[in-house]
């Protein structure tokens, strides 16, 4: 841990001393249950993003749409 993580844990520490023992037992939970769920949600957002492009054309069609659309500007650039 650096020493920046070190300042946050403490001064999260010194801002949770005023919870009750209730309300700081539903914050490790609460805590507990992000650790497991934050790479969950990394590895689901990752995966989700495949397949994003949905199309019924197949890879030919759409190169070719693509080219087809371009437009070239025969503007003159002048140094």
């Amino acid at each position: 841990m650096n020493h920046t993580d070190r300042l946050l844990v403490q001064t999260y520490s010194g801002l949770m001393e005023g919870l009750s023992s209730s309300n700081k037992r539903e914050l490790i939970e609460n805590l507990s249950k992000s650790i497991g769920i934050e790479q969950e949600v990394k590895d689901k957002a990752f995966f989700k993003s495949f397949g994003a492009f949905g199309s019924e054309k197949n890879a030919d069609e759409i190169v070719a749409e693509i080219k087809a659309a371009r437009k070239f500007s025969g503007k003159e650039i002048k140094f």
